[in-house]
């Protein structure tokens, strides 16, 4: 049984992954390019498996080991550049950019609470797996960022 505390946080991770697939969804909607909607629609499924991670995490005490550990690679792209309005007329590097900051507020809210609980709490465990989840998604975004702001020339 989980104890109050980390009942609220994961009801509050819930309602936070819930929305992000909302916004994903509904961002994908706004996407004429078909290239980046279908990245905004792959990433809003990734956010849809975290909820089903953590309801079943609250309702069954699914550990921690349900999920992998990620190394993902940290660009920090998004920490030097200012996230752009979400627009009709939008850019595919603007909606990676949009995205790579979102994952960003997602990667610090779970390392955030992880940080709450002694490393080998399962709460810990889990709450630092979905933490690197989110900076997967993150590395992905600023990947496919960085290869259309900055495409390849033939120029090398």
């Amino acid at each position: 049984m989980l104890d109050e505390k980390l009942l609220g946080y994961i009801n509050i991770a819930i309602g936070r992954e819930e929305e992000a697939f909302h916004f994903y969804t509904e961002l994908s909607g706004k996407v004429a390019d078909t290239t980046a909607r279908d990245a905004i629609i792959w990433i809003s499924k990734e956010e849809k498996k975290h909820k089903e991670y953590l309801e079943k995490f609250r309702a069954d005490g699914v550990g921690p080991e349900a999920m992998r550990l990620s190394d993902p690679v940290y660009y920090k792209i998004a920490e030097h550049l200012d996230e752009p309005e979400v627009q009709e007329d939008m850019s595919r590097a603007e909606i990676f950019l949009i995205a790579s900051h979102r994952e960003l507020r997602a990667f610090k809210f779970y390392s955030e609470l992880a940080a709450l609980y002694e490393d080998g709490d399962p709460a810990h465990e889990m709450l630092n797996k979905i933490a690197h989840e989110e900076l997967k998604h993150k590395e992905k975004m600023e990947y496919l960022y960085a290869n259309t702001a900055f495409p390849q020339t033939d120029g090398g």
